[in-house]
This record gives structure tokens, C-alpha cells and sequence, in this order.
């Protein structure tokens, strides 16, 4: 049990509780992919029965970061590309809490592209919802990192000259311990996977297609769409990382060809999380420092106790 009051507790909770209690009136363009991520979320932590303030969820610039504001639990919204790193300091201060960032692709996979990468690496225990539309919208429809060769937008008027990104491989090789993609399209894997990244220990990576009708035409709704899981075209083993390389390769050149497979791709279990292994170092107590704030006998450490270390 925390030391907050909130966190622990075994209660069911219903999805309307993340609903805030004065509800913004949601600025999505009608038909966009966003609504299906608000939903998979509330419906995945209703399913999980976290108390809203259990919940930190950290959200950049563009569209996406709009899912705060439409989110009932403590939430920050960050400059853009910087969730990442707001979310892993929240985590490493007080580690009960369940932690979710979340961005755009060009917020995620462009401009913080460099946070992605390391908070993979150090497999952070958060998990990480892209919001993968394939153009920048809220800035009115620029090429993105994950915008296909060839496409055409304000930014690219002759079409794009760059392959995309490939954010699947990308988290993988970076070192994510949890990698899946899913679709608005398909809002009951959506709540699956996000259920499954919450409960990994370890960082969890979830590539969300979603369709952007107002500045995305070509990408249209991302449907049909495959469940990799359900199919038997596709048998790979999701713990055996050069089987989900392949897997992972095969699914982002599908994209692009106008087959979309969703699914779990890659699951490394029994691997520490970054906060487990600072503590196990010795190099991070084992009393969360947002917890100290509640014990009377902590004594302070100020910046100034810590110049002599480094000089």
C-alpha cells in the first residue's frame, strides 16, 4: 500500500470516472481515429480498475495531446516531442503510479524521436500509446517521419522523396520489452493491448493507427485490417525477437501496400525495469522520493549537499 491514499486500492471503477466532471467539448474532427484511443483507454483502465488517481497520464503537442484534457486523472501536458521524459521523471518519483505517455507520430517518432529511443533502451516502466495518423494535423496536414514515399502534402508538394520510419523496428531495436500496433478500427484489440502494456513491467510501446479523414485522405481507414493473433497466415513467436524482427518488417511494407496487420509483436518477460535495476545498483533508494514527502523523520538532501561529488 502507498502512501497515497488513492493507490492500491481494489475497487471496480467504472468507465464514466474518467470521464471529467466538466467535460471540454472535444476539438477531433468528426470521424477521427483520436476517439477510438480515448475509448480503448478508458475502457483498458476500467478493465484494470485504476482509480483516476492512480493514473499520470503525460501527452506532447498536436492533436493527440488533447487526450489529457479529455482524460479524468492527474495529467501534464508537455512541450512538443517531450512527453517521454516528464513521464519517466513522474515514474522514477513515485513508482505505484501507472504512467502513460502519449503523442503523435510527429510528435513521437520526429521530434522526439532521441527520448523514444533511450526510454526504450532503459525499458522504463511506462507504457507509451503513438498516435500513428501518418501526417502532422493539427498544423494542418505536413509530412511526418511516418507519411509514405511519394505522398504529397503542403510540406512535399511533389511528393515525399523519404522512405518512412519504421516505428515497430525502430522500438524493437531501441530495446522496448513490449511492441504492438493496433487500430482505432478495431476498438476491442485496442483495449486488449493496452490492458497487456499497462500490466507489462517493463517499457510498452503501442503504434496506434489512426485515421486522419480531414488531412490523410490516402490513408482512408485503415480497413481491413488483420489480427495477427487471429490469423493463420501469420505464426510467429512474439518472445523470440528475430521472429517478431520479421514479423515487425513484414507488417510496416503491408502498410504501405494497403494491408494493415495489428497485433502484439514482440514480449520480453523476466527483464528489470529501469527503476528495479537502479535500486538493485544501490544507485536509487528503495522509499519513492515522492513518498518521503510523507514520512516526517526523511532528512533533506539539498543541490548544494551534493557540489562536493562533483568538483
Amino acid at each position: 500500500m502507498s502512501a497515497f491514499s488513492a493507490i492500491g486500492q481494489e475497487r471496480e471503477v467504472d468507465q464514466n470516472e474518467y470521464t471529467p466532471g466538466i467535460e471540454p467539448q472535444a476539438t477531433w474532427c468528426p470521424g477521427c481515429g483520436d476517439f477510438g484511443v480515448l475509448k480503448a483507454l478508458k475502457g483498458a483502465m476500467a478493465e484494470l480498475g485504476k482509480d483516476p488517481e492512480e493514473i499520470m497520464l503525460v501527452t506532447g503537442i498536436g492533436c493527440s495531446g488533447k487526450l489529457s484534457s479529455y482524460f479524468e486523472s492527474y495529467g501534464y501536458h508537455s512541450i512538443h516531442g517531450r512527453s517521454l521524459p516528464v513521464a519517466r521523471a513522474a515514474k522514477l518519483a513515485n513508482p505505484e503510479l501507472t504512467v502513460i505517455a502519449a503523442g503523435g507520430d510527429g510528435d513521437g517518432y520526429g521530434i522526439g524521436g532521441n527520448h523514444f529511443m533511450h526510454t526504450a533502451r532503459e525499458n522504463h516502466d511506462m507504457t507509451y500509446i503513438v498516435f500513428n495518423n501518418e501526417i502532422f494535423g493539427l498544423t494542418k496536414g505536413q509530412t511526418s517521419p511516418t507519411s509514405p514515399k511519394g505522398h504529397k502534402s503542403k510540406t512535399q508538394p511533389e511528393g515525399s522523396a523519404k522512405d518512412p520510419l519504421r516505428p515497430l523496428s525502430l522500438s524493437l531495436n531501441a530495446g522496448a520489452s513490449y511492441v504492438a500496433r493496433t487500430a482505432a478500427v478495431n476498438p476491442n484489440q485496442a483495449k486488449e493491448i493496452i490492458v497487456e502494456a499497462i500490466q507489462h513491467e517493463g517499457f510498452s510501446h503501442v503504434d496506434f493507427l489512426t485515421q486522419c479523414p480531414t488531412w490523410n485522405k490516402d490513408a482512408k481507414q485503415y480497413v481491413p485490417y488483420v489480427d495477427i493473433q487471429q490469423s493463420e497466415d501469420y505464426d510467429f513467436d512474439i518472445h523470440d525477437r528475430r521472429e517478431a524482427s520479421e514479423a515487425m518488417y513484414e507488417t510496416e511494407n503491408a502498410l504501405h501496400d494497403g494491408k494493415v496487420l495489428t497485433g502484439r509483436y514482440y514480449v520480453e518477460e523476466n527483464r528489470k525495469s529501469y527503476h528495479r535495476e537502479k535500486i538493485e545498483r544501490g544507485s536509487m533508494p528503495e522509499q519513492p522520493v515522492a513518498e518521503s514527502y510523507f514520512d516526517d523523520s526523511t532528512e533533506w538532501a539539498r543541490s548544494y549537499d551534493f557540489l562536493d561529488a562533483h568538483r
